[in-house]
């Protein structure tokens, strides 16, 4: 097993060259893996996953564009899951890497497939996250709720009864200790020391309205356009993000190979180290990615 605090970091330039990013880097000497997280998380949410996989695999895991240790971008207007590709697209160039692996959780899911449309032979594989080509109203109002700015937290336990309000009907059997866990992925102390969301507040601006930039109109020609990669789909069980229909459709209208399961006890979205969800991707991994 891993230790997921112990990587390489790594800086490099936007797809745009006017901002500085970063990324942590796993090394390994098997297949190259990129992990891409969602909206308001950044590299630290694969931690579990990290943990568990074959260290074999090269582990290429970025804060996207305005989170974790990545530049804020003067332009929020650029927050969108076309840049964060391009900006994939120029991390992956900049490292010599041919071809990866693709796992997205939400947000990163929709990456991922883009991803998979503008480049189809660097991509050996997607597990998708959480996310398909069709989201349910009642999770984008749930997410439109709770992003954007807020004040410090009053501590890390502060930050761990806030992220408890959020997702606690995503773990229903989290305890205080796994809340702890979850608010050091998902925060960070600033230069004073105090506790902040690691993310920009502007990205709040990339969710809202009836028809939010971080979500085009219709994704279903996206699916559609990588047919013959093959997709592993997990699904959080209680997600009121990504319905089951929507999973049927997608098997239904997929000529590549194509595997899907729900994750019991999760909502939007599972961490992969559930038991299940680990099998299914290294089951997954091992028959498509090397």
């Amino acid at each position: 097993m891993r230790n997921p605090t112990l990587f390489e970091p790594h800086r490099y330039r936007s797809s745009c060259g006017t901002l500085d990013l970063f990324a942590r880097i796993y090394p390994g000497d098997g297949p190259t893996l990129l992990l891409m997280h969602g909206l308001t998380r950044n590299s630290a949410d694969f931690e579990p996953l990290v943990a568990r996989l074959d260290p074999k695999y090269r582990l290429i895991v970025p804060d996207q564009r305005g989170r974790g240790l990545s530049d804020h971008d003067p332009a929020p207007a650029n927050y969108r899951p076309d840049i964060y590709s391009a900006d994939m697209f120029a991390l992956l160039d900049g490292l010599g890497v041919a071809r990866a692996g693709l796992i997205g959780t939400s947000m990163g899911g929709l990456m991922a497939m883009i991803m998979g449309a503008l480049q189809p032979a660097r991509v050996a594989g997607i597990v998708l996250n959480d996310i398909g080509p069709k989201l349910e109203e009642a999770g984008l109002a749930r997410i439109q709720g709770y992003v954007g700015p807020t004040g410090a937290p009053e501590g890390w336990q502060g930050a761990a009864a806030i992220c408890a309000a959020i997702n606690a009907e995503a773990f229903p059997g989290f305890g205080p200790e796994d809340w702890l866990a979850f608010a050091r992925r998902t925060c960070r102390e600033d230069e004073q020391g105090r506790v902040r969301f690691a993310y920009d507040p502007a990205i709040a601006e990339s969710i809202s309205g009836d028809q939010p930039a971080t979500v085009p109109p219709d994704l279903w020609p996206l699916w559609d356009s990588i047919s013959a990669l093959p997709v592993l789909v997990l699904r959080g069980a209680l997600s009121d993000l990504f319905a089951a229909a929507t999973v049927t459709e997608m098997a239904a209208r997929h000529a590549g190979p194509f595997a899907a399961l729900d994750v019991p006890e999760r909502g939007h979205a599972p961490l992969l180290d559930e038991p299940i969800a680990l099998a299914a991707i290294t089951n997954f991994l091992k028959d498509h990615i090397g």
